[in-house]
């Protein structure tokens, strides 16, 4: 048995872990890599392996970076099995399609650029036809469930509350001669107490262990000091009269932002202005989430519950913009107005659009509320650089930049190491962490190997094991 890494080794995005075991090639995760963009494309595009090769995808949850390439892996051979959560089937079924239409849509806008430069046109990563080509190759599995998928191997997943459908994989493996094996891959394990979904499930056994380290060095604000700051932010924007643009993930943390304000208007914590989510993917996904309420926590439950079962997602001068007409009509309505857009990067999507327009602008308001990656657009405006480029032209920073953290949907330091320490030291041989930067992964390790787990070890992408 091999486990090899492909992606999120040394680094956050592209998570792809390939698993070859009695004969049967299972990759772990397919998710898009986001960064410098040649480098992006070409690592995207061309796969470390033959896709043709790969017998099962299993697929940990629908965030782009773990799901996004698998338009690729289809168009380019895949015809196996996607195994994934009913959640998580119908999240991309909204996400790959809306990951399509946005290169598309940014292709086509850059080539007008070139074609006045004498430029060779470019073509974009997959198509919308490339994205709804791989739906049919998606089955769906419950949580708790226990299914076979591959000669010896038995797949079952339980809840990581990360995002709506969010999964914890185990895989047990029997290998003639061998004793069984079990192979659990935290996928991305989201926060105790985090609202809309239930708390990340605890898992006791396991031989072998790819844990996540995103948050690996960090710690997170709690939830009341992130939504006082969302209070304080929103009442300045209010008194002077600014605009207030979030680039924000369309699932999980746009749901999770408009159900603060929900509350945070309900109480009248925060004066009345129109708030626009202005992403197509978030109107569908929180349609998605409407169908999914086996996946709905406590807190969730009782809100509606006070609140004569509405929806927690929709409430007065919140508005869902679809059309692009709307969304460029944004660029003139009276301030003040928050606009929450994908992406939560600044890598592609609507958010551009609206910083390119007020990204110079000092009564503006940029306010980060999820975690920005190495070389992206969103981790620069962060940093502090001045200018940044957005479609190809370059502008001033003269926003005012605020981040809350505290409504991450990542475990941080302390919510990782509680996980792990519910393991079986004595059967657990060897820990792979994955999915950080460096300060995330080298604390991660270092912390796991100061509670007693000896073998830990960081992966390099490329580097393969005998388990």
């Amino acid at each position: 048995m091999k486990l090899q890494f492909w992606g999120a080794a040394r680094t956050v995005t592209g998570s792809m872990h390939l698993l070859e075991v009695n004969g049967a090639k299972i990759l772990l995760d397919c998710g898009l890599y986001q960064g410098k963009r040649k480098l992006s494309y070409e690592r995207n595009l061309h796969f470390p392996f033959n896709p043709s090769d790969i017998d099962v995808l299993v697929l940990s949850h629908a965030h782009i970076d773990h799901s996004g390439n698998i338009p690729n892996l289809v168009r380019q051979g895949f015809k196996g099995n996607i195994f994934a959560t009913h959640a998580t089937r119908d999240l991309c079924a909204a996400m790959l399609e809306d990951s399509a239409r946005i290169q598309e849509q940014d292709i086509e806008f850059l080539n007008k650029k070139r074609r006045r430069k004498g430029e060779p046109p470019l073509e974009p990563l997959y198509t919308v036809q490339d994205a709804l080509d791989t739906l049919p190759y998606f089955v769906s599995v419950s949580y708790g469930r226990p299914i076979p998928i591959a000669p010896g191997v038995k797949l079952t997943f339980y809840d990581a509350g990360h995002i709506l459908g969010s999964a914890i994989v185990v895989l047990d493996i029997e290998e003639k001669g061998r004793k069984p094996v079990r192979l659990v891959f935290s996928g991305d394990l989201g926060r105790p107490g985090l609202a809309i979904i239930r708390d990340p499930e605890f898992i006791d056994t396991a031989d072998y262990l790819i844990i996540e380290s995103t948050y690996g060095n960090r710690f997170h604000e709690t939830f009341e000091d992130a939504t006082e700051k969302l209070r304080e932010i929103s009442i300045r924007a209010y008194q002077h009269r600014g605009r207030i643009l979030v680039p924000s993930f369309a699932v999980g943390r746009t749901q999770e932002l408009v159900y603060r304000l929900n509350k945070l208007r309900k109480d009248k914590d925060i004066p009345e202005f129109p708030i626009y989510v202005d992403s197509p993917l978030a109107v569908n996904v929180t349609e998605v989430f409407r169908l999914h309420p086996e996946c709905y926590d406590k807190e969730l439950r009782d809100f509606m519950a006070a609140n004569d079962h509405r929806s927690p997602f929709g409430f007065h001068l919140l508005r869902y913009v679809r059309s692009v007409e709307d969304s460029k009509a944004l660029n003139f309505a009276p301030d003040p107005i928050m606009i929450i857009a994908a992406s939560g990067m600044c890598e592609g999507g609507r958010i551009l659009h609206h910083l390119k327009q007020r990204i110079s602008d000092p009564h503006t308001t940029i306010l980060f509320v999820g975690y920005q990656a190495e070389n992206t657009l969103g981790r620069r405006i962060v940093d502090g650089v001045s200018p940044v480029r957005i479609f190809g032209e370059l502008y001033e920073v003269r926003a005012r930049v605020e981040r809350i953290e505290g409504y991450s949907a990542h475990a941080d330091r302390d919510d990782l190491l509680k996980w792990v320490n519910h393991f079986d030291r004595g059967r657990l041989k060897r820990i792979f962490v994955v999915h950080g930067e460096k300060e995330g992964y080298t604390m991660m390790a270092s912390g796991l190997k100061q509670m007693g787990f000896r073998d830990v070890v960081i992966p390099d992408r490329g580097d393969a094991f005998e388990l």
